[in-house]
């Protein structure tokens, strides 16, 4: 059975969550294959219950469902053993949680030195959630990190801190003015993560390999997006990962001859938490409408996040780069009761046409936008569940994504509910 992969297409908070959730009711295995405590998904329950889940995969709320943590995935131990009770004292299960042996830890002098750095930055900072992901795949490619199989070995666990801390702590203590961080006390707290999360610690790669021999669904979810890409984004404003379809597979250990369909989520208009640039950004009352009609506050940090119009320029490249097959379009109701909706369809950068996205880091910060202008819907669509039940200028909307995407919006989501989605085309 071929695997699935559900992937951000512009700077995240897309609703990847949703989708997942949506999907994850058709799925035997539900894996979140990068990233950290940094993100989170929100997801509302038919019964109105809305859980914001920042680690573990959405499929934990699919009675029936396997959720994984792949060893994509850089993990808080302490974080995670929070969301796992948090939902356990929810009435979740969350038994047949899997978290991969491979998966890195966030370590205390990973969020030490997240926070201290952003600080020193000052008005060159990243726009980092503070929370130590960064350094942690830092670590992992600098071949210094700590990984979950780690914290069953407490020799392998001390040798492997005690090393790491006589270059941290120099930095911290001689560079930061910072105090060193006790390898010992370090080593007692961890060594405790360890044994409550050891009923948990598998090989995942073996398991989710054997489940596809065996015809079992599944179904891969990153957090952030395809514009936070560490190689594929808007650099150096990006996270420390892949969230990308290729991500998928080195944070999951599934081949990428084993992935069927890639479900790109794409907003109705564009936002993004962070510094960086925004070519569409709005600091009118149209950003303000799309800030408040669409909630949009970051799920892990509360920040606000900036608003723009639908960028097809990004959507493009999306598709190109994730080589998405299906479209899922989320909030569109928030458009509604607008005259018109504009889209940028290409950039102008320094008096030259540009239909893709620029090479250079220079060329985006120079893009000014080129809309095209559609006419608007008054109608709430909030209750629409046919694409004929949507007004025929949302229709013409939908459609004309699609065009400049080049791919099909096989769903159109037209509000937060689980239900509250247009299904065009089964994606399962």
């Amino acid at each position: 059975m071929p695997a699935i992969v559900v992937v951000g297409a512009q700077w995240g908070d897309e609703g990847k969550g949703k989708a997942a959730d949506l999907l994850g009711g058709e799925m035997d295995y539900v894996v979140r294959y990068q990233g950290g405590n940094n993100a989170g998904h929100t997801v509302v329950t038919p019964d109105g219950e809305k859980f914001a889940i920042h680690l573990t995969p959405v499929g934990v709320l699919t009675p029936g469902c396997t959720p994984v943590i792949g060893n994509g995935v850089v993990v808080d131990p302490k974080f995670l053993i929070s969301e796992i009770d948090g939902l356990a004292a929810r009435g979740v299960d969350v038994s047949k949680l899997m978290v991969s042996a491979d998966a890195h830890l966030v370590m205390p002098h990973h969020r030490a030195l997240d926070r201290v750095v952003e600080r020193y930055l000052g008005s060159s900072r990243i726009g980092t959630t503070g929370r130590g992901i960064g350094p942690a795949y830092g670590d992992k490619v600098g071949r210094t990190g700590i990984r979950l199989q780690d914290l069953l070995d407490p020799k392998i666990l001390e040798k492997k801190l005690q090393l790491v801390l006589r270059e941290k702590n120099q930095v911290l203590v001689k560079v930061y003015n910072r105090k060193a961080i006790d390898a010992d006390a370090v080593v007692d707290e961890y060594l405790e993560y360890g044994r409550r999360l050891e009923p948990y610690i598998v090989d995942t790669c073996l398991e989710l390999n054997n489940a596809l021999n065996r015809g079992a669904k599944v179904l891969l979810e990153g957090a952030q997006a395809t514009m936070l890409d560490v190689d594929h984004g808007t650099y150096p404003f990006v996270t420390s990962s892949n969230p990308t379809t290729g991500g998928a597979c080195m944070g999951s250990g599934i081949a990428p001859t084993r992935i069927d369909s890639v479900i790109g989520i794409i907003k109705a208009y564009t936002t993004r938490v962070g510094s960086g640039p925004f070519p569409t950004e709005l600091f009118d009352e149209y950003g303000e409408h799309l800030l408040k009609n669409g909630g949009e506050y970051g799920v892990t940090t509360g920040r606000q996040r900036r608003c723009g119009w639908f960028d097809a320029v990004i959507g493009r490249y999306s598709v190109r780069v994730n080589g998405i097959t299906d479209l899922f379009l989320t909030k569109a109701d928030v458009l509604s009761k607008l005259d018109r909706v504009p889209i940028c369809v290409g950039y102008d950068i320094d008096g030259e046409p540009c239909d893709e996205m620029p090479m250079t880091q220079t060329g985006l910060h120079h893009a000014i936008p080129r809309y095209e202008y559609l006419d608007g819907w008054s109608q709430d669509i909030s209750g629409c569940r046919t694409f004929d039940d949507l007004p025929k200028n949302a229709r013409k909307y939908v459609e004309r994504l699609e065009e400049l995407c080049g791919a099909q919006v096989s769903v159109v989501g037209v509000g937060p509910g689980r239900e509250q989605n247009i299904v065009r085309k089964e994606l399962v």
